[in-house]
């Protein structure tokens, strides 16, 4: 990790990047923004976006549930919780007539709420509030390990996904028709969401985490032109409203997931004028 130190000192010789918490924060918006520039797209075309925000709130009960069996793992109680919680949603949704922002609500209120009860008994919820807003300065070497880790497996099971996932999206019955489970797909998508948000959840928080996850998308999808254009320029875009955001935060002094996410905004209405109806 020294060497990867020494190279950023190299190549960006900013006063910001002096401090190893900076260096960290921002090799963690290398990760963690490229995730969500790539999953987004699907959640958008998916008309997903608040299926996130659903999940985001569930890191709360997550946490809970590790709480009250005693977990040392925060992250591992989240995880698991997470990837339940998505199933479960889209289990509702195949199998039910509400309409799927009706349950997606009723499921994220409800995680939310439960998280809160059990978090708050004896006014101990200050110690856990961290989550809602995030701190990227608090990553850490293992941390960085994590990410990566959860970086590479989901680009991998991205190339898999991105096809059947595009085809379903524009039109289900013929994708059925070429031999794509589409419901299946779907539950493989909604758990690599899962585990995307939850390993992330820390440091972009759970107030944020839904607007970073759309907003790249929403605001690549005001001017691509084709499937490929769109998924790189949602990465693209999501990386720059990353480190745009952080430095931002450093210099403002402020929250670098709000900044981030302003940034993502500011973009998306940069581009709105662009788009093609």
């Amino acid at each position: 990790m020294n060497a990867v130190y020494a190279m950023m000192d190299a190549l960006l010789p900013f006063e910001w990047l002096h401090y190893t918490f900076m260096k960290n924060a921002l090799l963690a918006m290398l990760l963690i923004t490229p995730l969500f520039g790539m999953l987004g797209t699907m959640a958008v075309d998916n008309k997903m976006a608040f299926f996130s925000d659903a999940l985001g709130h569930s890191a709360l009960t997550g946490i809970a549930i590790g709480v009250v069996l005693g977990m040392e793992s925060q992250m591992l109680s989240m995880l698991v919780f997470g990837i339940l919680w998505a199933i479960l949603i889209t289990f509702v949704k195949h199998h039910s007539k509400m309409s799927a922002d009706t349950i997606i609500s009723v499921f994220s209120s409800t995680s939310i709420a439960l998280g809160l009860v059990v978090l708050s008994r004896g006014g101990a919820f200050a110690k856990y509030s961290g989550v809602l807003v995030g701190d990227v300065l608090s990553v850490t070497q293992g941390d960085l390990l994590s990410l990566l880790l959860t970086l590479l497996v989901t680009a991998a099971v991205w190339i898999f996904l991105f096809n059947p996932l595009m085809m379903t999206s524009v039109n289900a019955p013929l994708a059925q028709s070429r031999g794509v489970r589409a419901k299946l797909v779907e539950y493989a998508f909604t758990v690599l969401v899962a585990v995307s948000v939850m390993m992330s959840i820390r440091w972009v928080g759970v107030m944020l985490i839904n607007s970073l996850l759309i907003l790249p998308a929403a605001a690549s999808r005001n001017v691509a032109r084709s499937a490929a254009s769109y998924l790189r320029l949602s990465v693209l875009i999501a990386l720059f409203s990353g480190v745009t955001g952080l430095i931002l935060s450093y210099y403002l002094n402020t929250s670098a997931g709000a900044a981030v996410v302003l940034v993502a905004a500011c973009v998306y209405f940069a581009t709105l004028p662009f788009r093609r109806k």
